[in-house]
């Protein structure tokens, strides 16, 4: 989860000058951040849960996942209107579309990090065999 912090952080300081790689090897940073926290948490989650309950555990899982993924979308909506309002995104409003970018870039790495806290806070969770 920090390593997806850490790619989401990075982004912030994108620009019309950034080169390519940097680019690629950050969105590569973010995926293997994505990666290696996506499996290990699904396995403690359901490994905290009695045979039975499987298929309680993986509903509320994906429906906790849809729901993060629409209150991110919230998020960026909200911070769009707030920096460029209702308008058509033209040329001219290119640096103003960066600045929101970039806050919405700081919005989810802070959520990350709250996100590494809440992890830490869980313990080791170990799954059944």
């Amino acid at each position: 989860m920090m390593m997806t912090a850490t790619g989401l952080f990075l982004l912030v300081f994108l620009s019309p000058a950034t080169p390519l790689w940097a680019i690629v090897a950050d969105l590569i940073l973010l995926g293997f951040g994505y990666a290696l926290f996506s499996s290990p948490n699904m396995n403690a989650i359901m490994g905290s849960v009695e045979r039975k309950s499987y298929g309680v555990a993986s509903g509320t899982l994906a429906t906790m996942r849809l729901i993060g993924q629409v209150l991110s979308m919230g998020i960026a909506t909200i911070l769009f209107a707030l920096f460029l309002g209702r308008v058509e995104i033209t040329p001219e409003l290119y640096p103003l579309f960066s600045t929101s970018a970039r806050m919405a870039f700081v919005v989810f790495a802070a959520l990350c990090v709250i996100g590494v806290f809440a992890s830490l806070a869980r313990g080791d969770i170990r799954g059944r065999e």
